[in-house]
């Protein structure tokens, strides 16, 4: 039997934009039958975009989409192509859809629908019943949906065992979390091995609001070896010879390929694709895989695109930042500036009475080497105006928190007055320990609409602003920013080690609590200290109103604040504190 040239159309399409969409996929088909291949495979939802989420209640939504996949199966002449877009016959369901020479072939609808984390499957669509397999010239593919392919059974084996599939294809809008993409792969392998036959992985990439998805197509052998990778945070065509023999003599050499138990749906049915004229072709040139990216370059990689794609996708001519001369605008800017270009970010310091020397030469400096457009304008008589306002009703109250929090509302309203005027929009520059603790100003540097690194831990933004630094060979993010405390500076030498555990120990507590959902009493248990627990937690916890005022930011953490963590915000729940 002849080869099979496989094409992985790795793409970023936008939610809503169905005609848009359907155009990226026409173009990456050209770009496949170009190559040569048989079959091309595209993400899950790939017409729709993904999450279209309340889109889905939109008749003439759906109708659209559906159009649009009729569109693209016309134009799949010559060779197969498979990709996921909603489908409604009756029951709404998340279709893998099969094109065959010009015309359609057959819809697989996803079984497990995920309903957990950011994902909200159950409220849209109907569960998928059994699958099918498909012979294209005698060779025998399966197809699934992304959490199809998660779990030890269901389509991928039932595919493999009970229809006989040498190719299971499945198609994928999985989102991005730091070190997901390892663990993803290891699953993939896995399968591949288990059942003794070719995965082929073709998954999304680009921004949705607060998800990002990193692309990584790949394909895996049937004994679990990587064949192919795609790029990471970027689109691609990943092309892929497959030998139809292999699978057959895997199985027989390795009989634990063999092993399955049969459940009600095993017996996928089989569909035969008409035959198609194979043309005479040259193997692919070989050449290296891919490296994976590092931890901290893909979290990077991550945030570039997520805050690209929201600033595009929504519209915006470029963006505006408050630069305060400290670490987290710098890296905001930063990496604003590698997203957008630096002629599209304007950044504004807006220094007062309590802003030192040092931050304001540190602001300019990072435009400076950034390429960022810059501007100062002093608050310090608004300042007055305000304090001015306010003391026939404050007295003699003394200098607090009220008077700190006026100055980054201060700043909010004129960030936003800088979005109104140019149409920029406003990023914020808080991170995860802040959100998390609530160590923000609700209205003034929660003000903005999009928040870059809401979901990166303080220790993280380090991280990040070395690594960035080290990439440009140079400090672009000036070195003084990297090594100075942190501080808001909303009042004389002020730190925020004045109001928090140093981030050392404030962030590990963090991290237990929200992303791994441990308890204050067995973080002590595990060794952290009870003070610094009880502490963090009653912050977190009681802090539950600022975090549903504050925008979306990209989730790069496996819990971030927003779709993953939904608290009540009135809540008397007080779970027994490690610092009793």
């Amino acid at each position: 039997m002849a080869g099979i040239r496989l094409a992985l159309c790795q793409l970023n399409p936008t939610v809503g934009d169905v005609g848009g969409n359907v155009r990226k996929v026409l173009s990456a088909l050209e770009a496949a039958r170009r190559a040569g291949a048989d079959v091309a495979v595209f993400p899950e939802m790939v017409v729709s975009g993904y999450p279209p989420e309340d889109l889905l209640l939109k008749p003439d939504f759906l109708a659209a989409c559906m159009d649009g996949a009729r569109e693209v199966a016309g134009e799949t002449r010559g060779l197969t192509a498979v990709f996921g877009c909603p489908w409604l016959e009756g029951d709404l369901v998340n279709a893998a859809v099969v094109a065959h020479d010009g015309a359609l072939a057959g819809i697989t609808a996803k079984r497990y629908l995920p309903n957990y984390g950011v994902f909200d499957e159950n409220r849209y669509f109907a569960t998928g019943r059994g699958s099918a397999v498909y012979d294209r010239d005698g060779f025998v593919f399966g197809v699934s949906v992304c959490e199809d392919i998660w779990y030890p059974g269901g389509p991928p084996a039932e595919q493999a065992h009970g229809g006989g599939a040498r190719l299971l294809i499945n198609i994928s809008a999985s989102p991005y979390h730091r070190g997901k993409g390892v663990s993803r792969e290891r699953m993939l392998a896995t399968r591949a091995s288990d059942n003794g036959a070719f995965v082929a992985y073709a998954n999304m990439v680009g921004g949705q609001d607060e998800l990002v998805f990193d692309g990584h197509s790949v394909v895996f052998g049937p004994d679990g070896v990587l064949l192919a990778r795609g790029k990471q945070f970027a689109e691609d065509l990943v092309l892929c010879d497959l030998d139809p023999d292999l699978p057959t003599r895997r199985r027989l050499l390795d009989p634990r390929c063999r092993k399955w138990e049969p459940a009600l749906e095993s017996c996928p049915g089989r569909l035969t694709l008409s035959p198609v004229g194979g043309s005479v072709r040259a193997p692919l040139a070989a050449g290296p895989i891919p490296e994976l990216l590092g931890e901290v370059e893909e979290v990077y990689r991550a945030l570039v695109l997520g805050t690209g794609d929201y600033v595009r996708k929504s519209g915006f001519p470029g963006v505006c930042i408050g630069l305060s001369g400290g670490i987290d605008s710098s890296l905001t800017a930063a990496i604003a500036a590698d997203a957008l270009g630096p002629e599209n970010v304007m950044g504004i310091a807006m220094p007062t009475r309590f802003s030192s020397d040092d931050s304001l030469e540190d602001a300019q400096a990072l435009a400076e080497r950034l390429g960022i457009e810059f501007h100062v304008v002093a608050i310090e008589d608004i300042f007055k105006a305000f304090l001015s306002a306010l003391s026939p009703l404050f007295g003699d109250r003394p200098f607090d928190v009220t008077e700190e929090n006026v100055q980054p509302r201060i700043r909010g309203t004129l960030l936003m007055a800088l979005s109104n005027k140019f149409g920029r929009l406003v990023l914020t520059t808080g991170n995860k320990s802040e959100v998390g603790v609530g160590y923000s100003t609700l209205y003034g540097d929660t003000a903005g609409g999009y928040a870059v690194i809401k979901d990166v831990p303080k220790t993280l933004v380090y991280a990040l602003s070395r690594w960035r630094n080290g990439q440009a060979g140079t400090d672009l993010i000036p070195r003084r920013v990297l090594v100075k405390p942190p501080t808001a500076e909303l009042r004389p030498n002020q730190k925020d080690s004045d109001s928090l555990p140093e981030y050392d120990d404030l962030d590990p507590v963090l991290a237990a609590y929200v992303e791994e959902g441990l308890s204050p009493g067995g973080m002590v248990t595990r060794g952290m200290d009870g003070a610094v627990v009880d502490r963090v937690t009653r912050l977190v916890d009681r802090n539950e109103y600022k975090r549903r005022q504050s925008p979306p930011g990209p989730k790069i953490t496996t819990r971030a604040f927003g779709k993953d963590w939904r608290l009540p915000i009135v809540n008397r729940y007080a779970p027994e504190r490690g610092g009793k």
